[in-house]
């Protein structure tokens, strides 16, 4: 039975979809069995992990309105033991179309329980609102990964987020916990983010990550290469950052997973 994480936050551009990537990259090269769910009709994650979204015949829309199975819409990565469920513009139209769908806050739920068996982690990459999209990652999560930027707006809007939490754990899924907050594009030098990184420690305090991931140019350009920072550069300090992520995510879950021996070689690896 896999955990169903939603990486989640309303804010835009806190790396929702940087850290899904490359976390799942990370657990797939020390292991495990790993799905990344595309439900941001943007599709970055799709993109991130090499996807044609132009060609798509099943997607995660399709999935969710009925129109294909959800095993028809899972495409391998470049990466062993990474599959995803893509996603395109189609998705934009789904909250729209899911109005008169009976628990339409469930459907997903209903398509993540098919696949649960298949894999040991499901990381959903939610759209940066709290629109039906993202309370249907909530009611089919076991747990929320809450990325914030180290800077100042990241404060605003946490209220209510934690608010959604609540009301989806009162109402869809109790069982629903954080998983953990992750600070990113970190900027140790500067005061004022060492400020906010402190009260976001205060507001949450043990869920907040020990590991900080970096501002870091490997990581930013990663995307437009079709591949998560394990492969395009793995000796850069966004690698690096999101390799130790990943081990404090398995060691928090008490999982034993596969050191990569050295990751300067997996570039080398791909390329071959």
């Amino acid at each position: 039975m896999s955990k169903v994480i939603a990486i989640a936050n309303q804010k835009g551009g806190v790396g929702k979809t940087t850290t899904c990537v490359n976390v799942a990259a990370y657990a797939a090269l020390m292991g495990k069995r790993v799905l990344a769910v595309d439900i941001d009709p943007q599709g970055n994650c799709s993109t991130g992990l090499n996807v044609n979204k132009s060609k798509l015949k099943a997607s995660v829309y399709t999935v969710l309105i009925g129109e294909s199975e959800p095993q028809k819409a899972i495409i391998p990565t470049e990466i062993k033991n990474l599959d995803i469920m893509p996603s395109n513009i189609d998705l934009a139209g789904a909250e729209v179309e899911l109005v008169s769908v009976d628990d339409r806050e469930k459907v997903l739920k209903r398509v993540i329980s098919v696949l649960r068996n298949k894999y040991d982690f499901i990381f959903i990459d939610c759209p940066p609102s709290l629109g039906l999209l993202t309370v249907n990652a909530l009611a089919a999560a076991d747990s929320i990964l809450i990325p914030i930027q180290g800077e100042f707006f990241a404060l605003e809007g946490l209220s209510q987020l934690i608010n959604t939490v609540n009301l989806a754990r009162k109402i869809l899924n109790p069982s629903l916990k954080i998983e953990g907050v992750l600070l990113t594009m970190y900027d140790g030098r500067s005061k004022l983010i060492q400020s906010v990184a402190e009260e976001i420690q205060k507001f949450f305090g043990k869920s907040v990550y020990n590991t900080r991931i970096p501002r870091n140019v490997r990581l930013a350009e990663a995307p437009s290469h079709g591949m998560p920072i394990a492969l395009y550069e793995p000796r850069s300090l966004g690698s690096l950052a999101y390799k130790s992520l990943t081990e404090e995510f398995f060691i928090r879950n008490g999982v034993n997973y596969e050191k990569i021996p050295d990751v300067s070689a997996l570039k080398k690896k791909t390329n071959n």
